[in-house]
């Protein structure tokens, strides 16, 4: 490399200082980052819906097939008696159906910053590019991945004869919280899941353990245990009132008692935490290479 390449190089100047402790420099550099690395997030999302898509038989149909599933097990353990769950405001498979899929969504969130950072590990270490790319990759897939099923959802709810109000033009908030506070989440998760592996592993346990908390495939209970648990469940208002808004259902609205929990809160409190995760896959660089 001759002289005048090396001046042109940018030069960093790494200091002890942290810089959350300067709200309109953090701001300014992750604007700059973010600016510089969405070529290469629109690259690397591309390359790999692409490659995700093309090398599966059933294509796109994945996008609906685990929720399905899910749906035909709950109806038939709840037909057989198995498990007794309490009537809904609308056809029950609908209500798990939708559940379901707002669920897969909030999962598809928290662990796509992970996954992306763990598949790119080799890049990271031999190329210097930014590493907010990696992130807003595994944005963009997952906001694929809302597009397809939102395809998939409303004609399913149209199906089974419910129509839908004005609330529907709400529903897109409910999903950009889903996809706001599920990226927040697994954002924070990043630096541990980059040094201990099995974090990957216990993410997609807990989230399963957590939708049996969250009234995803059975009602809100009215009183009771349950009742109060599931409402300081910051998750029960996304997927309640994201259903509610899908099938104009307002009976299905989260009660007065837990308001203090909203979308729109839930996902503001989502991008608070978007400045601190911001330099997370910069700062597991060290760590990575480590590992290497």
């Amino acid at each position: 490399m001759s002289t005048a390449d090396r001046t042109s190089l940018p030069t960093v100047v790494y200091t002890p200082q942290a810089i959350l402790l300067d709200p309109r420099t953090l701001i300014k550099e992750m604007g700059r980052d973010l600016m510089k690395g969405r070529d290469l997030a629109w690259r690397l999302a591309v390359r790999d819906i692409s490659a995700q898509y093309r090398a599966s038989f059933l294509s796109y149909l994945w996008a609906f097939i685990t929720p399905l599933v899910t749906t035909l097990m709950w109806v038939f353990m709840s037909m057989a008696g198995v498990v007794k769950v309490a009537v809904t405001d609308m056809p029950y498979p609908v209500f798990v159906f939708t559940g379901t899929m707002l669920w897969q969504i909030l999962t598809e969130a928290i662990t796509a910053p992970q996954n992306q950072v763990t598949a790119s590990q080799s890049m990271v270490v031999k190329l210097n590019f930014p590493r907010e790319a990696l992130i807003m990759a595994g944005i963009l897939k997952v906001l694929f991945s809302v597009l397809v099923k939102t395809a998939i959802l409303v004609p399913v709810v149209l199906l089974f004869g419910i129509t839908p109000d004005v609330h529907l033009l709400l529903f897109p908030l409910a999903l950009l919280a889903l996809v706001v506070v599920g990226t927040s989440i697994g954002l924070l998760l990043v630096p541990v899941g980059t040094l201990y592996t099995d974090v990957g592993r216990i993410v997609p346990m807990a989230t399963q353990f957590l939708m049996y908390l969250t009234p995803v495939v059975y009602a809100l209970p009215k009183s009771g245990t349950m009742a109060t648990l599931l409402q300081l469940n910051p998750l029960t208002s996304l997927i309640v009132t994201g259903r509610a808004w899908l099938t104009g259902s307002a009976s299905l609205m989260v009660p007065s008692s837990c308001s203090c929990w909203e979308p729109g809160g839930d996902a503001r409190a989502g991008l608070g935490t978007f400045p601190i995760g911001h330099d997370r896959p910069g700062r597991t660089n060290g760590f990575l290479i480590d590992h290497e």
